[in-house]
């Protein structure tokens, strides 16, 4: 995905994924626009986590309050924002949120999030009413799933 460009590049960022938050962005509210709501995963080493996330999700990213967070947010201005933060701990057990990619072909999406550093941890796939996964850890060891999910599915959300 190439980003839009009208989005201004930061100044001495070696990634093409990395510009200014754009002026104007459509965030993802709850309750009626009481607020935005932002998603927030640790890691230890932001630049890996940063080129991994950027490129599997499509967002660009940008740095927010320093060197401890970075914000990551859709290349089309509207959806979730992923917020970054660096932390020293290690990751020591399951995660208790985690993302879900849906696709309509498994083996390309496990191949291609494979190839970007994603690890496989489920040797073949979880089944339920439908539903086939793999469950992949990033390069700081949080899980997500890649899911195929049931033809039916895309004729209600598109």
């Amino acid at each position: 995905m190439t980003p839009p460009s009208n989005l201004p590049a930061v100044r001495g960022c070696a990634s093409a994924r990395c510009y200014l938050r754009p002026e104007v962005r459509s965030p993802e509210v709850y309750d009626e626009g009481r607020g935005e709501l932002v998603v927030v995963l640790d890691c230890s080493e932001l630049d890996r986590s940063t080129r991994f996330l950027t490129e599997d999700l499509g967002y660009l990213w940008s740095r927010v309050g320093g060197e401890t967070y970075r914000s990551l947010t859709p290349a089309v201005g509207a959806g979730v924002e992923l917020l970054l933060q660096r932390v020293l701990d290690v990751k020591a057990s399951k995660n208790r949120l985690h993302l879900d990619l849906r696709t309509r072909d498994l083996a390309s999406e496990m191949a291609r999030v494979s190839a970007l550093g994603g690890v496989v941890l489920t040797s073949e796939p979880l089944v339920e009413a439908d539903w086939r996964w793999h469950v992949l850890a990033d390069p700081d060891g949080n899980e997500l799933c890649v899911l195929r999910s049931p033809e039916d599915y895309w004729n209600t959300t598109e």
